[in-house]
């Protein structure tokens, strides 16, 4: 394959086409993730601080779906004008999808005390890439029937396919789980932030507009959630649940729009100090699935070494998984670039190719 849809996976700081709002979001939501899975090594901490923790908790997953949409939409966009681009992408994510489940079936494995998202998401990339073709208004009626149908679909499948649910190793099973049933994450769930995101990256990351919009809806749908819960006296129910969803869209809606706002700022004082403050985390979100393979590695370890003890705060343990992580990302990101992982699947997706040294560059010419 040639064209844009293959590239050399250069370092992300010599590239100048990167975008900012989507590499910043995707930091912000990996970093989520991580003081969302250290949460268990500090058990004992103020109410606040557990607060705090639950949020990010919240809003990394659906987050990180819609900064899935937005990166898959712009790689479309780029290439609708190459012979057989689209095509060529909507099989590479569908390469890709697959490696994600496989590998997120592998890390299951590993011991980590982590609810492994990466088989969802890469059912939510391969399902969600060809829907990206379709208008605009066509792609917010979908998000808006899987919404709205979601929750009532999983309970009906929970209703009709529990007893099938107690034969382990069921492939079938595992992928009805998967899609309709499972307690952390659903495709249900996912998918429709996966296409929210290519919806924003149409409208524009700089659309002021927008971004005043989400951050307005922002606090009245999560408000809505906590005064629909303490009224009505209900849980917030599983994921995918309409409560569950308008929580989340709270947290995705403000988390998008703070990023964007900021991102749009131009006067140039406070511009240098929002381009200072995003510099990590674009750094983390461009090697994000490195990361997170490496946080489930460090998480096992420390779930094999007794580090948890679900009675006393394990500090060390603490600043391993979310400072020392991202350190590590953020340095690799300066002096190597392009995240191990991510390399590897890019390379076996066809999406990446070898760059080769011309055999000119071997020799040299006299002075």
């Amino acid at each position: 394959m040639s064209g844009v849809h293959t590239v050399r996976p250069v370092a992300p700081r010599t590239q100048g086409d990167r975008v900012v709002v989507p590499d910043v979001a995707r930091g912000f939501a990996i970093f989520a993730m991580l003081v969302a899975h250290a949460i268990p090594l500090v058990p004992q901490v103020p109410g606040a601080v557990r607060f705090l923790e639950r949020q990010l908790n919240d809003v990394a997953s659906p987050l990180f779906a819609c900064v899935m949409g937005m990166a898959t939409a712009i790689v479309i966009a780029k290439t609708r004008l190459e012979p057989h681009g689209v095509r060529a992408v909507i099989v590479q994510n569908v390469i890709r999808g697959c490696i994600l489940v496989i590998l997120g079936v592998w890390l299951q494995t590993w011991g980590s005390w982590i609810a492994i998202i990466l088989s969802f998401l890469g059912i939510v990339l391969a399902i969600g890439t060809p829907l990206l073709l379709l208008p605009t208004k066509a792609l917010i009626a979908v998000i808006a029937v899987i919404v709205v149908a979601g929750a009532p679909i999983n309970a009906f499948v929970l209703d009709v396919v529990e007893p099938t649910m107690a034969l382990p190793g069921s492939l079938g099973a595992t992928f009805i789980d998967w899609v309709f049933l499972n307690p952390h994450y659903r495709v249900t769930n996912l998918l429709p932030w996966f296409l929210f995101g290519a919806v924003v990256f149409r409208i524009g990351f700089t659309s002021r507009r927008l971004a005043w919009t989400m951050l307005i809806l922002a606090p009245l749908a999560w408000g809505g959630d906590f005064v629909i819960r303490r009224v009505f006296s209900v849980e917030r129910g599983p994921s995918g649940s309409y409560l569950d969803t308008l929580h989340d869209t709270g947290l995705v809606l403000g988390a998008l729009a703070a990023i964007m706002l900021l991102a749009a700022v131009r006067a140039e004082a406070p511009a240098r100090v929002i381009r200072a403050v995003f510099v990590p985390f674009r750094a983390i979100g461009t090697v994000a699935l490195s990361l997170y393979v490496l946080q489930v590695a460090i998480v096992a370890w420390l779930a094999r070494s007794g580090a948890l003890t679900f009675s006393e705060n394990n500090y060390a343990a603490w600043c391993l998984v979310v400072l020392a992580v991202p350190a590590a990302g953020i340095l690799w990101w300066r002096f190597i670039g392009k995240g191990p992982i991510e390399w590897v699947i890019g390379f076996l997706s066809g999406r990446y190719r070898v760059a080769r040294v011309p055999r000119s560059a071997h020799t040299t010419t006299p002075a």
